[in-house]
Protein backbone atom coordinates (compact mmCIF):
# COMPACT_ATOMS: atom_id res chain seq x y z
CA UNK A 1 0.00 0.00 0.00
CA UNK A 2 2.95 2.48 1.12
CA UNK A 3 4.44 1.21 -2.32
CA UNK A 4 1.39 2.39 -3.92
CA UNK A 5 1.10 5.23 -2.55
CA UNK A 6 4.57 6.56 -3.27
CA UNK A 7 4.11 6.01 -6.68
CA UNK A 8 1.00 8.01 -6.91
CA UNK A 9 2.92 10.65 -5.42
CA UNK A 10 6.13 10.84 -7.70
CA UNK A 11 3.49 10.48 -10.62
CA UNK A 12 1.96 13.18 -9.28
CA UNK A 13 5.04 15.53 -8.79
CA UNK A 14 6.09 14.82 -12.56
CA UNK A 15 2.70 15.81 -13.70
CA UNK A 16 2.69 19.12 -11.62
CA UNK A 17 6.11 19.89 -12.78
CA UNK A 18 5.56 19.35 -16.32
CA UNK A 19 2.52 22.05 -15.83
CA UNK A 20 5.18 24.56 -14.18
CA UNK A 21 7.09 24.20 -16.68
CA UNK A 22 4.44 24.55 -19.55
CA UNK A 23 3.21 27.49 -17.98
CA UNK A 24 6.45 29.39 -17.41
CA UNK A 25 7.67 28.46 -20.78
CA UNK A 26 4.54 30.09 -22.39
CA UNK A 27 4.96 33.29 -19.75
CA UNK A 28 8.90 33.80 -21.21
CA UNK A 29 7.14 33.69 -24.63
CA UNK A 30 4.86 35.83 -24.29
CA UNK A 31 6.78 38.51 -22.55
CA UNK A 32 9.14 38.33 -25.13
CA UNK A 33 7.56 40.37 -27.80
CA UNK A 34 5.58 42.35 -25.36
CA UNK A 35 8.99 43.88 -23.83
CA UNK A 36 9.47 44.28 -27.29
CA UNK A 37 13.10 42.05 -27.34
CA UNK A 38 11.67 40.43 -30.66
CA UNK A 39 9.47 41.78 -33.28
CA UNK A 40 5.68 40.81 -32.75
CA UNK A 41 6.04 40.07 -36.73
CA UNK A 42 9.21 37.52 -36.06
CA UNK A 43 7.29 35.82 -33.05
CA UNK A 44 3.75 36.24 -32.35
CA UNK A 45 2.31 36.33 -28.74
CA UNK A 46 1.16 33.07 -27.34
CA UNK A 47 -2.38 34.46 -27.00
CA UNK A 48 -3.04 35.09 -30.80
CA UNK A 49 -1.13 31.52 -31.24
CA UNK A 50 -3.16 29.90 -28.95
CA UNK A 51 -6.28 31.59 -30.87
CA UNK A 52 -5.26 30.42 -34.42
CA UNK A 53 -4.83 26.87 -32.57
CA UNK A 54 -8.57 26.82 -31.84
CA UNK A 55 -9.59 28.30 -34.87
CA UNK A 56 -7.74 25.39 -36.89
CA UNK A 57 -9.34 22.68 -34.35
CA UNK A 58 -12.69 23.94 -35.30
CA UNK A 59 -11.48 23.61 -39.14
CA UNK A 60 -12.52 20.09 -40.69
CA UNK A 61 -9.81 20.83 -43.37
CA UNK A 62 -6.94 21.22 -40.90
CA UNK A 63 -8.45 17.87 -39.59
CA UNK A 64 -8.50 16.17 -43.04
CA UNK A 65 -4.88 17.58 -43.85
CA UNK A 66 -3.71 16.07 -40.15
CA UNK A 67 -5.34 12.70 -41.32
CA UNK A 68 -3.40 12.73 -44.42
CA UNK A 69 -0.03 13.12 -42.32
CA UNK A 70 -1.20 10.44 -39.81
CA UNK A 71 -2.17 8.15 -42.69
CA UNK A 72 2.07 8.51 -44.45
CA UNK A 73 3.25 8.45 -40.59
CA UNK A 74 1.55 5.15 -40.16
CA UNK A 75 1.64 3.83 -43.64
CA UNK A 76 5.74 4.10 -43.42
CA UNK A 77 6.22 3.25 -39.84
CA UNK A 78 4.45 0.16 -40.11
CA UNK A 79 6.28 -0.82 -43.69
CA UNK A 80 10.10 -0.04 -41.97
CA UNK A 81 9.19 -1.88 -38.88
CA UNK A 82 8.03 -5.54 -40.28
CA UNK A 83 11.10 -5.35 -42.69
CA UNK A 84 13.24 -3.95 -40.25
CA UNK A 85 12.03 -7.10 -37.58
CA UNK A 86 12.20 -9.87 -40.35
CA UNK A 87 16.02 -9.07 -41.67
CA UNK A 88 17.18 -7.91 -38.17
CA UNK A 89 16.29 -11.27 -37.17
CA UNK A 90 17.81 -12.83 -39.85
CA UNK A 91 20.92 -10.96 -39.91
CA UNK A 92 21.20 -11.09 -35.73
CA UNK A 93 21.12 -15.03 -35.66
CA UNK A 94 23.59 -15.91 -38.52
CA UNK A 95 27.04 -14.19 -37.12
CA UNK A 96 28.51 -14.50 -40.24
CA UNK A 97 25.95 -12.28 -41.81
CA UNK A 98 26.06 -9.79 -39.33
CA UNK A 99 30.04 -9.35 -40.39
CA UNK A 100 29.71 -9.49 -43.70
CA UNK A 101 26.59 -6.55 -43.47
CA UNK A 102 28.28 -4.62 -41.12
CA UNK A 103 30.29 -1.78 -43.34
CA UNK A 104 27.18 -1.93 -45.24
CA UNK A 105 25.09 -1.01 -42.71
CA UNK A 106 27.18 1.87 -41.63
CA UNK A 107 27.52 3.30 -44.63
CA UNK A 108 24.27 3.30 -45.78
CA UNK A 109 22.31 4.34 -42.42
CA UNK A 110 24.35 7.56 -41.94
CA UNK A 111 22.96 9.14 -45.57
CA UNK A 112 20.32 11.74 -44.37
CA UNK A 113 16.91 10.93 -45.51
CA UNK A 114 16.46 14.68 -46.84
CA UNK A 115 19.22 13.77 -49.37
CA UNK A 116 16.87 11.08 -51.24
CA UNK A 117 14.25 13.34 -51.61
CA UNK A 118 14.91 14.50 -55.37
CA UNK A 119 15.60 10.32 -55.99
CA UNK A 120 12.06 9.64 -54.55
CA UNK A 121 10.87 12.27 -56.70
CA UNK A 122 12.13 11.32 -59.66
CA UNK A 123 10.64 7.61 -59.45
CA UNK A 124 7.62 8.11 -57.92
CA UNK A 125 6.10 12.23 -59.06
CA UNK A 126 4.46 14.30 -56.48
CA UNK A 127 3.29 11.79 -54.37
CA UNK A 128 1.99 9.69 -51.14
CA UNK A 129 4.93 7.37 -52.54
CA UNK A 130 7.86 9.68 -52.59
CA UNK A 131 7.17 10.52 -49.09
CA UNK A 132 6.42 6.64 -47.75
CA UNK A 133 10.20 5.91 -49.61
CA UNK A 134 11.80 9.20 -47.06
CA UNK A 135 9.90 7.79 -44.04
CA UNK A 136 10.60 4.14 -44.40
CA UNK A 137 14.55 4.64 -44.91
CA UNK A 138 14.60 6.76 -41.88
CA UNK A 139 12.69 4.44 -40.02
CA UNK A 140 13.94 1.63 -40.69
CA UNK A 141 17.41 1.92 -39.09
CA UNK A 142 16.20 2.94 -36.00
CA UNK A 143 14.73 -0.38 -35.39
CA UNK A 144 16.93 -2.55 -37.77
CA UNK A 145 20.05 -1.87 -35.83
CA UNK A 146 18.20 -2.62 -32.60
CA UNK A 147 17.10 -5.77 -33.67
CA UNK A 148 20.20 -7.25 -34.45
CA UNK A 149 22.02 -5.99 -31.40
CA UNK A 150 18.74 -7.64 -29.27
CA UNK A 151 19.02 -10.68 -30.91
CA UNK A 152 22.95 -11.33 -30.76
CA UNK A 153 22.38 -10.44 -27.36
CA UNK A 154 21.09 -13.73 -26.16
CA UNK A 155 23.24 -15.50 -23.61
CA UNK A 156 25.27 -18.01 -25.10
CA UNK A 157 24.35 -20.24 -21.94
CA UNK A 158 21.24 -20.22 -22.64
CA UNK A 159 21.29 -20.98 -26.64
CA UNK A 160 23.79 -23.68 -26.05
CA UNK A 161 21.19 -25.24 -23.30
CA UNK A 162 18.23 -24.46 -25.57
CA UNK A 163 20.17 -26.46 -28.40
CA UNK A 164 20.85 -29.15 -25.94
CA UNK A 165 17.34 -30.05 -25.19
CA UNK A 166 16.77 -29.79 -28.88
CA UNK A 167 14.51 -26.80 -29.14
CA UNK A 168 12.99 -26.16 -32.56
CA UNK A 169 13.87 -22.83 -34.45
CA UNK A 170 10.25 -21.73 -33.55
CA UNK A 171 10.73 -22.71 -29.54
CA UNK A 172 14.11 -20.70 -29.26
CA UNK A 173 12.56 -17.49 -31.35
CA UNK A 174 9.38 -17.97 -28.86
CA UNK A 175 11.17 -18.63 -25.85
CA UNK A 176 14.50 -17.56 -26.10
CA UNK A 177 15.39 -14.61 -28.60
CA UNK A 178 12.50 -12.76 -28.78
CA UNK A 179 12.31 -11.90 -24.51
CA UNK A 180 15.75 -11.12 -25.04
CA UNK A 181 15.14 -8.91 -28.62
CA UNK A 182 12.03 -7.17 -27.20
CA UNK A 183 12.95 -4.14 -25.24
CA UNK A 184 15.74 -3.26 -27.98
CA UNK A 185 12.86 -3.81 -30.55
CA UNK A 186 10.22 -1.13 -28.43
CA UNK A 187 13.51 0.91 -28.12
CA UNK A 188 13.90 1.05 -31.64
CA UNK A 189 10.41 1.15 -32.58
CA UNK A 190 9.31 4.77 -30.14
CA UNK A 191 12.28 5.69 -31.94
CA UNK A 192 11.23 5.33 -35.16
CA UNK A 193 7.94 6.65 -34.55
CA UNK A 194 9.39 10.03 -34.30
CA UNK A 195 11.82 9.86 -36.82
CA UNK A 196 9.05 8.82 -39.20
CA UNK A 197 6.88 11.58 -37.90
CA UNK A 198 9.26 14.38 -38.73
CA UNK A 199 10.10 12.85 -42.17
CA UNK A 200 6.33 12.85 -42.75
CA UNK A 201 6.12 16.49 -41.92
CA UNK A 202 9.45 17.30 -43.93
CA UNK A 203 8.68 15.70 -46.90
CA UNK A 204 5.63 17.54 -47.37
CA UNK A 205 7.16 20.48 -46.93
CA UNK A 206 9.80 19.54 -49.65
CA UNK A 207 7.44 17.66 -52.00
CA UNK A 208 4.34 19.34 -51.27
CA UNK A 209 2.06 16.86 -51.24
CA UNK A 210 -0.90 17.84 -48.75
CA UNK A 211 -0.80 17.68 -44.96
CA UNK A 212 0.88 19.43 -41.98
CA UNK A 213 3.79 20.54 -43.91
CA UNK A 214 2.13 21.54 -46.43
CA UNK A 215 0.60 23.88 -44.62
CA UNK A 216 3.50 24.91 -42.62
CA UNK A 217 4.80 25.33 -46.28
CA UNK A 218 1.83 27.54 -47.33
CA UNK A 219 1.63 29.67 -43.97
CA UNK A 220 5.61 30.34 -44.61
CA UNK A 221 5.59 31.57 -48.14
CA UNK A 222 1.98 34.21 -46.95
CA UNK A 223 3.50 35.60 -44.35
CA UNK A 224 1.63 34.20 -41.71
CA UNK A 225 3.43 33.80 -38.49
CA UNK A 226 0.64 33.39 -36.19
CA UNK A 227 -0.53 30.25 -38.70
CA UNK A 228 3.11 29.14 -38.78
CA UNK A 229 3.88 28.94 -35.03
CA UNK A 230 0.33 27.31 -34.35
CA UNK A 231 1.17 24.13 -36.69
CA UNK A 232 4.50 24.36 -35.61
CA UNK A 233 2.76 23.58 -31.93
CA UNK A 234 0.82 21.52 -33.47
CA UNK A 235 3.78 19.27 -34.82
CA UNK A 236 5.23 19.56 -31.33
CA UNK A 237 1.68 18.04 -29.88
CA UNK A 238 2.12 15.33 -32.01
CA UNK A 239 5.32 14.37 -31.55
CA UNK A 240 4.46 14.74 -27.76
CA UNK A 241 1.59 12.17 -27.91
CA UNK A 242 3.73 9.63 -30.47
CA UNK A 243 6.56 9.44 -27.63
CA UNK A 244 4.12 9.00 -24.50
CA UNK A 245 1.84 6.16 -26.29
CA UNK A 246 4.68 4.24 -26.90
CA UNK A 247 6.57 4.70 -23.71
CA UNK A 248 3.33 3.90 -21.98
CA UNK A 249 3.14 0.43 -24.80
CA UNK A 250 6.97 -0.20 -23.95
CA UNK A 251 5.93 0.19 -19.82
CA UNK A 252 3.05 -2.61 -20.34
CA UNK A 253 5.02 -4.76 -22.97
CA UNK A 254 8.17 -4.83 -20.17
CA UNK A 255 6.54 -5.10 -17.07
CA UNK A 256 8.50 -8.21 -16.31
CA UNK A 257 11.93 -6.52 -17.48
CA UNK A 258 14.26 -5.09 -14.73
CA UNK A 259 14.95 -1.89 -16.30
CA UNK A 260 10.74 -0.70 -15.91
CA UNK A 261 10.53 -2.51 -12.53
CA UNK A 262 14.06 -0.67 -11.72
CA UNK A 263 12.23 2.59 -12.67
CA UNK A 264 9.09 1.78 -10.60
CA UNK A 265 11.03 0.75 -7.51
CA UNK A 266 13.25 4.45 -7.77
Amino acid sequence: MRVLSARRLRSTRKVLLGVVGLVGFLVVWQLIPTLGLIDPEYLPYVTDVLARLVEEFRDLAFWRRLGLTMTAWAIGLTVATLAAVVLGTIVGLVPLLRRATHTMVEFLRPIPSVALIPLAVLMFGLQMRAALVIIVYASFWQVFVQVIYGVADVDSVARDTARSFGLTLRERLSYLVLPTALPYLLTGLRLAAAVALILAITAEMVIGNPGLGRMIELSRSAGDAVGLYALVVVTGLLGLLVNLVFRFIERRSLSWHQSVRGEEVL
